[in-house]
C-alpha cells in the first residue's frame, strides 16, 4: 500500500513510518516541524527513515489547503493515518487559536483530500481526552463523550464528528483512535516521563499534579503502532445492527468506527515513578501540586472491541515501557 502519514516527525508517527516501511509499503510524510519543542528532535526521529528507498518526506503544514490539495492530487494514496495536530492538553488553555488551526483546520483539508483523491480508508488519532467529566471506568467507546474539560479534547471530539459526517456524505471508511496516555523512546519533552526522566538526573523537583492521586493508562508507543496498523488493514464498515433509537457513539449505519488504544492496566501515578527511580537508581524530588485545569483524575482504556475486531491489546508493562524509555533517553542524550 502507498499510505500518507502525517506528523511523521513526531513521537508516533515517526515510529509508524518505520514499522509500515519495514513490512514492505510505501510511505510518504509530511510534518511541519514546528518550534513547539526542540526541532532536533523532530528531524532525529525523521532521519531514521530518510535513507529509506520507499519514504519520501514532504515539509507541509497542514493548514495550507493548496499544498495539501496538490500532494493529494499528484500522490494518490491508498490509506491516510491523520496523527499531525496541536498536542497537549495544557497549551491548549493559553493558545486556544493554534488548535482551531491545527486539529480542525487541518483536519478538514485532509477530509478533503481523502474525499476528492479515492483514498481507501482514514484513520485519525483522536485521545482519551475526549472522555472528560466521564466517570464510569473503564472508558468505553460506547459511551457518550459530550462534556470535555479542555479545548484540545474538544478539537479531537469535533475530529470525530467531523470524519463522520464524511463517512456519511462520501462513504469515505473512517476509523478514530482514542489514544491513552502513550510514553516510550523518542517521546515528546512536554510529557511526563521525559519531564520526570530530566527532573530526576538533574536533581530537581519534578512535578507530581493531584498531589500524587492520579491513575493513568499508559501505554506503550510499540503497542499504540501496533493497534494503527491493525486498524490501517481494517477499513470501518458499517454496522448493520445500528439504530438511531438507540444510537452507539463507536459505529455507524455508515463506513466509521471508533477504538480505545490503551494498555488496559491503570496505574497509579507514584507507582509509575518509583518504576522510574527504580530504573534510574536515583530518588526523585516531588513537587506537590493541586490538579491542573483540562485534566482529569483517571483514565482507563476498555479495549473489547479494539481485541475483537483487529486481534489485538496492548500488553507491555510499565516494568518493561519505562527502562526501553531510560535506556534510550540516556543514548540520546549521552547520560552515563
Amino acid at each position: 500500500m502507498k499510505i500518507l502519514v502525517t506528523g511523521a516527525a513526531g513521537f508516533i508517527g515517526s515510529a509508524l513510518a518505520l514499522r509500515l516501511l519495514e513490512r514492505g509499503d510505501a510511505v510518504v510524510g509530511i510534518d511541519n516541524m514546528n518550534d513547539y519543542y526542540d526541532v532536533r528532535l523532530k528531524q532525529a526521529r525523521l532521519d531514521r527513515a530518510m535513507s529509506h528507498p520507499r519514504f519520501q518526506f514532504h515539509k507541509l503544514d497542514i493548514v495550507d489547503r493548496d499544498g495539501m490539495a496538490a500532494l493529494f492530487r499528484t500522490q494518490r494514496f491508498d490509506a491516510v493515518m491523520h496523527l499531525a495536530a496541536q498536542a497537549g492538553v495544557r497549551y491548549s488553555i493559553t493558545n486556544p487559536l493554534a488548535y482551531i488551526d491545527s486539529n480542525l483546520v487541518g483536519f478538514g483539508n485532509v477530509l478533503e483530500g481523502c474525499r476528492h483523491n479515492g483514498v481507501k480508508h482514514l484513520v485519525f488519532a483522536s485521545s482519551s481526552s475526549v472522555y472528560g467529566a466521564n466517570t464510569k471506568l473503564p472508558f468505553s467507546e460506547h459511551d457518550n463523550v459530550d462534556h470535555p474539560v479542555s479545548l484540545y479534547a474538544a478539537t479531537k471530539k469535533a475530529n470525530e464528528l467531523m470524519a463522520h459526517s464524511y463517512a456519511h456524505l462520501y462513504k469515505l471508511p473512517c476509523t478514530g483512535l482514542r489514544f491513552f496516555t502513550v510514553y516510550g523512546p523518542w517521546g515528546r519533552p512536554d510529557m511526563a516521563l521525559f519531564k520526570f526522566t530530566m527532573g530526576i538526573i538533574e536533581g530537581t523537583p519534578i512535578p507530581v499534579f493531584n498531589n500524587g492521586k492520579m491513575v493513568r493508562d499508559f501505554t506503550y508507543v510499540d503497542d499504540i503502532v501496533e493497534g494503527v496498523i491493525r486498524a490501517i488493514d481494517h477499513a470501518a464498515v458499517p454496522n448493520p445492527d445500528w439504530s438511531g433509537k438507540a444510537p452507539d457513539p463507536a459505529t455507524s449505519y455508515a463506513p466509521y468506527r471508533i477504538y480505545n488504544i490503551g494498555n488496559n492496566q491503570p496505574v497509579e501515578l507514584m507507582r509509575y515513578i518509583e518504576v522510574l527511580e527504580k530504573c534510574l537508581g536515583k530518588k526523585a524530588k516531588l513537587q506537590m501540586l493541586p490538579m491542573q485545569e483540562g485534566d482529569v483524575p483517571a483514565t482507563s482504556a476498555n479495549v473489547e472491541s479494539l481485541e475483537k475486531d483487529v486481534g489485538f491489546r496492548p500488553r507491555t508493562s510499565v516494568e518493561q515501557g519505562v527502562a526501553r524509555f531510560v535506556e534510550w533517553y540516556k543514548s540520546y542524550h549521552r547520560v552515563s
